[in-house]
């Protein structure tokens, strides 16, 4: 009988040593826990102060009184357009469309008598 008392003292201690151990565990979690949502609750702060910088720094009137006060800039006029008669022609097109190799291509119409490796060699003489 003593023997049956000694395992059932000792499964008992054992079971309270392992529900100390539980809770300890969970404190230390809980503790963890609310670390964490202080941290993120200073983050999320920090994240509105500078959201609430910028909304001040990108204001548009302050950066017009920047603009006027730093930079030398005057209207734009509008006899300081052409019309697009005036514009040049287009240059002319050196690669054909649909070409495998353009820049091959480009070379081989500025000298013919080079072969620049990325093509095959032409079979007979050019």
């Amino acid at each position: 009988m003593r023997i049956i008392h000694f395992l059932v003292v000792c499964a008992l201690v054992y079971a309270a040593s392992y529900v100390y151990r539980i809770k300890m565990d969970s404190t230390a979690r809980t503790e963890r826990v609310s670390r964490l949502q202080a941290q993120v609750r200073e983050q999320r702060e920090a994240i509105a102060s500078l959201r609430a910088e910028w909304a001040r720094l990108d204001a548009p009137r302050r950066l017009q009184v920047l603009a006027e006060r730093h930079l030398k800039l005057k209207p734009v006029d509008a006899t300081q357009f052409d019309s697009l008669k005036n514009l040049p022609e287009r240059p002319p097109t050196l690669v054909p469309p649909g070409t495998a190799d353009p820049i091959g291509a480009m070379i081989e119409i500025v000298d013919p008598d080079v072969i620049t490796g990325s093509l095959p060699a032409p079979e007979g003489p050019r």
